[in-house]
């Protein structure tokens, strides 16, 4: 139990580490939280500096939650279906709860693939394609970030995944999709911005 909250706290203190705000002050000298919709995850990155800022923030984001996972699995954990759901979904709370930014942050849809693809792998893997191809043909990358991660847990049901990572898959999505609260009221409104509007709040 000891090393379980120890990689808990790890994972919670990495998930915090802002990679969005860090990637924009290295790329511009610019507080990303001042920039677009303010948030500090990929989709705005990409809007406030361009395409490379958003690669590298989209992978960064997604390290903290997959990193966590692997080094629970690496210290024997392996077999430990509801420590390592534990020490993923303490990544993502991370990133949606910055430590390091009096506890605001992200909508967790990087992190929390990121973990899900250490503990529901093959679960993930389709979900990486319908982000995609929703996000790029309706230009809502909000829309494309809800139904992906929705995808998951439907996903980890199907392939017979263990109680304990079917739920943590669950959370993740639904705290996805909570997150993304205001987006939705705006999708079902019809005045939410697309891809490539830098004035979008996505």
């Amino acid at each position: 139990m000891p090393q379980v909250l120890v990689l808990a706290a790890f994972a919670y203190l990495l998930g915090s580490v802002p990679s969005g705000w860090l990637v924009m002050k290295v790329y511009r000298n610019q507080d990303l939280r001042k920039l677009g919709s303010g948030n500090i995850g990929a989709a705005n990155v990409f809007r406030a500096g361009g395409p490379r800022a958003f690669t590298a923030t989209l992978v960064a984001d997604g390290l903290k939650g997959f990193i966590p996972v692997m080094l629970g699995i690496a210290f024997g954990l392996g077999d430990q279906e509801i420590a390592l759901a534990l020490i993923g979904l303490a990544a993502v709370m991370g990133h949606t709860w910055s430590l390091y930014l009096g506890f605001r942050g992200g909508k967790g849809v990087a992190t929390g693939l990121g973990a899900l693809l250490g503990i529901v792998r093959w679960a993930v893997v389709p979900a990486i394609p319908v982000w995609l191809a929703v996000a790029l043909t309706t230009r809502y990358v909000s829309l494309g970030s809800i139904l992906g991660a929705v995808c998951v847990p439907l996903g980890a049901l199907l392939l017979g995944y263990p109680r304990p990572f079917v739920l943590a898959s669950l959370v993740v999505t639904a705290l996805i999709i909570a997150r993304h609260r205001e987006n939705i009221t705006r999708l079902l409104a019809g005045t939410e911005r697309k891809l490539g509007d830098r004035r979008s709040t996505a």
